[in-house]
């Protein structure tokens, strides 16, 4: 199987954030970056694939030249070789960001592709299935297990209140797989001297024919949350009282 999987470089999730003095977006000066999460899950499950049945991984990425650590940290951990679209793309709508990333892979003729089921940082989750659309490919989204099967791949899909969905789809597909659904590998010392010598195809959006055009959406202000402190007095019994405590906890503060 030849599979290519989706990945993006985020802010580490550790990190400090600031505000840029646009108030547009955060300060990246002192950042540090990293795979985003959904997307090394999306790494793990293309891995696992590859053990089980053969064939090929890689990976591809959208970003500025600081994204080649990212692609180097993925190729560490087992794919075979990368794509590296060389653009900035923080300004892009997810739109755009799937005709880039449609264009580089139009020609790998994957059997499947894979993405995170959305960024850490922007969370539109919409750019996996956009992509799909525009390769004219079979999605599914939210993605808990991948089995080959003989026509296709059979999956695992997480629905609400704790119901799952099983659909079989014929190849080529696309699939965004969701966080948590395995135990993520760490790179071997062997696995990062090989990922030196693995090929990183670079292109940039003109090369490939695709006019970065603004974003069709914008932010008008980034703020952080304001952080406010209330008291709340519960009436009743102690029982009631414990009762109201619990629930406030469990449903609005969610720390139980």
């Amino acid at each position: 199987m030849k599979i290519i999987v989706a990945i993006k470089q985020v802010p580490a999730r550790d990190s400090q954030l600031r505000i840029a003095p646009s108030g547009l977006w955060i300060e990246e000066a002192d950042l540090s970056w990293e795979i985003n999460e959904p997307d090394a899950y999306a790494l793990e499950a293309g891995l696992q694939l590859k053990e089980k049945h053969g064939g090929e991984v890689v990976v591809l990425c959208a970003g500025p030249a600081r994204a080649a650590s990212t692609i180097r940290e993925a190729l560490a951990k087992g794919a075979d070789r990368a794509i590296h679209i060389e653009e900035e793309i923080g300004s892009l709508d997810p739109l755009a960001s799937a005709r880039l990333l449609a264009a580089s892979v139009k020609d790998e003729s994957a059997d499947l592709i894979l993405t995170g089921l959305q960024s850490d940082d922007l969370g539109y989750g919409q750019t996996g299935v956009i992509l799909a659309e525009l390769l004219g490919l079979p999605h599914a989204t939210i993605v808990m297990e991948v089995e080959k099967v003989a026509d296709g791949i059979r999956v695992k899909r997480e629905l609400e209140d704790g119901w799952f969905q099983h659909v079989e789809m014929p190849l080529p597909a696309l699939l965004t797989i969701q966080s948590g659904i395995s135990k993520l590998r760490y790179a071997t010392l062997m696995g990062i001297k090989k990922s030196k010598t693995k090929e990183i195809r670079r292109v940039t959006a003109e090369a490939l024919g695709v006019a970065v055009t603004p974003a069709g959406m914008a932010f008008e202000r980034i703020y952080l949350p304001e952080r406010t402190k209330r008291t709340q007095l519960f009436e009743g019994n102690p029982r009631e009282a414990a009762a109201q405590l619990v629930e406030k906890l469990k449903f609005e503060a969610r720390v139980i």
